[in-house]
């Protein structure tokens, strides 16, 4: 009788473990389910509402701009744009000079120099022309918009980082 009585107990242990492990990988499948659906959703949720929109688009959104403001605005992005694109030229020929000297086979370490201080100089330019845009963002505001200003000032780099920006048109 103890003998059938423990080989019972023993069918019921393992029916019991078996259970219990079917129980958590079922639990683990479900969860591992829920999160990939979360995940998707969230993603899908999340890159909907955040389109890629151009800094222009931002700009205008964020400090609501009537539609002679966005005329002047748009002037201004052709100025600036041209103004950068000269500088950008201005550093790619410099560059391609640079280059050049490794090609050489005397000492070119005076035009090294030469040349990379004035690539500094053109993106130097690059930091003021970008300033001066900014600049005249903000005298298109008017008194109420110039607090919408203010705070998009927190993320004027993020906003025209070259990763996020869009590119010029060419």
């Amino acid at each position: 009788m103890l003998s059938f009585l423990q080989s019972r107990f023993k069918i019921i242990t393992s029916y019991i473990n078996y259970m219990s492990k079917i129980k958590i990988l079922t639990l683990l499948v479900v969860s591992l389910f829920l999160l990939n659906f979360g995940l998707i959703l969230f993603f899908v949720v999340y890159y909907d509402n955040q389109k890629q929109k151009s800094p222009k688009e931002i700009i205008i959104e964020k400090l609501h701009f009537n539609k002679q403001q966005i005329v002047i605005y748009e002037a201004e992005i052709n100025i600036h744009r041209s103004k950068i694109r000269l500088a950008e030229n201005n550093i790619r020929n410099t560059k391609n000079k640079l280059y050049r000297l490794l090609n050489e086979q005397k000492n070119t370490s005076l035009k090294k120099d030469s040349l990379i201080n004035l690539i500094s100089k053109y993106q130097n330019q690059i930091e003021f022309i970008n300033f001066d845009h900014y600049l005249a963002i903000k005298n298109i505001c008017n008194e109420k918009q110039k607090h919408n200003f203010d705070e998009l000032t927190k993320d004027l780099a993020r906003i025209f980082s070259k990763k996020r920006a869009a590119p010029h048109s060419r």
